[in-house]
C-alpha cells in the first residue's frame, strides 16, 4: 500500500518508499489521484480488518472440532 507524504525537496505529495535503505519520494501528479490513494488505503484497511477477523472465527471453529 502507498505511503503518501510531503516530499522534503518540493512540497508536493508523493509516494514515499524505503528499499535497501534508501528513501525515495514519486510525485503524485493532481489532486484527483491524491483523494484517489486515500480512498483506496482506506478500504483495503476495512477489506483487511473483516479478512482478519472471518480468518480469527475460522480458527476457533476449527478448534470446536
Amino acid at each position: 500500500m502507498s505511503d503518501v507524504r510531503t516530499c522534503p525537496t518540493c512540497g508536493a505529495k508523493a509516494k514515499y518508499k524505503v528499499k535497501e535503505g534508501l528513501e525515495t519520494f514519486t510525485a503524485v501528479q493532481d489532486e484527483e489521484a491524491f483523494k484517489k490513494i486515500g480512498q483506496m488505503k482506506k478500504a483495503m484497511e476495512k477489506f483487511k480488518a473483516k479478512a482478519e477477523a472471518l480468518e480469527k472465527e475460522l480458527n476457533q471453529l476449527k478448534s470446536q472440532q
